[in-house]
């Protein structure tokens, strides 16, 4: 079964818009794909989904309560061990970290400004609409 990191931008993307992320958390909580989270990662999600500026969007805040915890409640967890300083924009290393011990198949990501490559080791990182067309 793949492994999957999902970048922040993916979870927001899927509380807002019936797209290509809203439909890879879909596959992953239906039980084909294994999420793979690091407390760090966790953190993120829960300060960002809680900003004010998504309120404006109906049932933002109980949607995003009920995907976290179903979230933490079904990803295989790790604890990455080496820190890393590949990205320039600091946070995103987490997700390299992440991939770096879950080995992980795929980090996707809507950030193609920061993530660049196409590989980190062997995890392959794509755009939502890239995984879902093309790997799923």
């Amino acid at each position: 079964m793949q492994k999957i990191i999902l970048d922040t931008n993916v979870i927001v993307s899927s509380l807002i818009q019936k797209n290509y992320p809203y439909l890879i958390l879909d596959h992953c909580i239906e039980g084909n794909a294994i999420i793979c989270l690091s407390n760090p990662i966790l953190q993120e999600y829960i300060e960002v989904l809680g900003r004010p500026k998504f309120a404006r969007f109906a049932d933002f805040k109980t949607n995003a309560d009920f995907l976290i915890a179903r979230i933490s409640e079904m990803s295989e967890i790790h604890e990455p061990i080496n820190k890393l300083k590949i990205i320039k924009d600091e946070p995103d290393n987490r997700l390299l970290e992440l991939a770096d011990i879950s080995k992980a198949d795929f980090i996707i990501t809507g950030n193609t400004n920061d993530f660049t490559m196409e590989m980190y080791k062997e995890t392959r990182i794509v755009t939502p609409k890239e995984f879902w067309e093309e790997y799923k």
